[in-house]
């Protein structure tokens, strides 16, 4: 009886059963290794592609939230929103045009969970009241090519967390090319008024389209930045940096109120206090301003209505070689005027919400004329399409 083949193997006389060699098994894997070096960057360059996508998606959701809002109101939102209730009526503590939309971008539970008669801030009793409507995470102010916030760090004003994380936002409301904030009755500088040139601001009245005289197709409405890495002790180009020579500006305070906060007249300004910033950056000269002259504390809520929450400028192109730099006089406040602009983490640019809702990718080869006259919203600047 024949035994079953598949149980016993004869080697036939005169045959030789030869494996794979060294050589060749190294050479495989050498070209294995090869073909997953050359797919790699196809990879992640199809993985950034999506979020870009994602991120040019958001921006215009926010556009559409913006519109509606106007729809509604006749006027867009106020940079920043004072209380009339139980807070002090504070410009530091007003809330966010983010915070004013949010049921114009189907984010009506997180509006409803918010105390508009108290200032967030308030010593800290807004922030309590209100923790939990302002630590919500909204998916669509997230760019999934930023850095999010780590659960758990940062704080609410110098009030501990307590169980609450800082949601993160990437989108801010642009001032416009101006270093200013404020355009309440006090925005003045030797009684002339002072205030930001673009479509939000601080404690003033709200804009709506037949302010933007400019066009709303050549006006930036919004703008996304990076958030900060949460770790005074590291250096990266979304730090802030404290920068006491406010006086450079012509002005009398760290709100930077003066003729030569908005550009182009105070263009010839902007490289010195980058350089200013950035000496105290590379030297850590500055202490009082965080550790090394440094905060790495951009975007950790949508809610506030100030610099480094929810506003921002275009006073230098995307992805500056410069961090963010700030101005301030006794401490490390965030109510006070600054170079807080335009970063990304898609190559070449940075993408931006114009004033009619659309969204474009712009280039950080920008001229910073052209991107001045963007950020206008009415002194009269011509500016061609193909020039960013």
């Amino acid at each position: 009886m024949r035994g079953n083949p598949f149980l016993t193997r004869t080697r036939r006389p005169g045959r030789t059963v030869r494996g794979f060699t060294l050589i060749e098994l190294l050479v495989v894997i050498a070209i294995i290794a090869v073909l997953i070096a050359l797919l790699l960057p196809a990879v992640q360059a199809a993985r950034e592609a999506a979020r870009r996508a994602q991120c040019t998606n958001n921006l215009k959701q926010l556009g559409l939230g913006l519109h509606n809002y106007h729809s509604a109101n006749n006027a867009f939102p106020p940079g920043g929103c004072r209380t009339y209730g139980g807070g002090n009526n504070n410009l530091w503590g007003s809330w966010s045009p983010q915070a004013m939309m949010l049921p114009y971008l189907e984010q009506t539970p997180a509006y409803n969970a918010l105390n508009f008669s108290w200032e967030i801030w308030n010593n800290g009793t807004g922030s309590a009241i209100n923790a939990t409507g302002i630590s919500m995470k909204i998916n669509s102010f997230i760019c999934p090519s930023s850095i999010t916030v780590p659960a758990g760090q940062g704080f609410f004003y110098n009030m501990p967390l307590q169980g609450y994380y800082l949601p993160g936002n990437n989108y801010f409301m642009c001032t416009g090319s101006s270093v200013m904030w404020r355009c309440d009755p006090g925005a003045t500088s030797n009684g002339q008024r002072c205030v930001p040139n673009g479509l939000f601001c601080v404690g003033g009245g709200a804009y709506s389209i037949s302010d933007v005289t400019d066009g709303t197709s050549n006006t930036i409405a919004a703008g996304e930045w990076r958030t900060g890495d949460w770790n005074n002790f590291q250096k990266s180009i979304q730090d802030f940096i404290g920068n006491q020579n406010y006086s450079d500006w012509q002005a009398t305070s760290r709100d930077l109120i003066s003729p030569y906060g908005n550009m182009p007249l105070g263009g010839s300004l902007v490289q010195t206090a980058l350089n200013q910033c950035s000496t105290i950056w590379q030297t850590g000269s500055d202490s009082s301003f965080g550790t090394g002259g440094q905060r790495s504390w951009n975007g950790p809520f949508w809610a506030m209505g100030l610099y480094a929450y929810s506003l921002g400028n275009v006073v230098v192109p995307p992805n500056s070689q410069y961090p963010y730099c700030e101005f301030w006089s006794t401490n490390a406040d965030w109510d006070a005027g600054g170079i807080i602009g335009l970063t990304s983490f898609h190559p070449g640019g940075a993408n931006i919400m114009m004033a009619d809702g659309s969204v474009r990718f712009l280039k950080s080869s920008v001229a910073w004329n052209t991107l001045w006259g963007l950020g206008s919203r009415a002194q009269g600047e011509v500016i061609s399409s193909d020039s960013y």
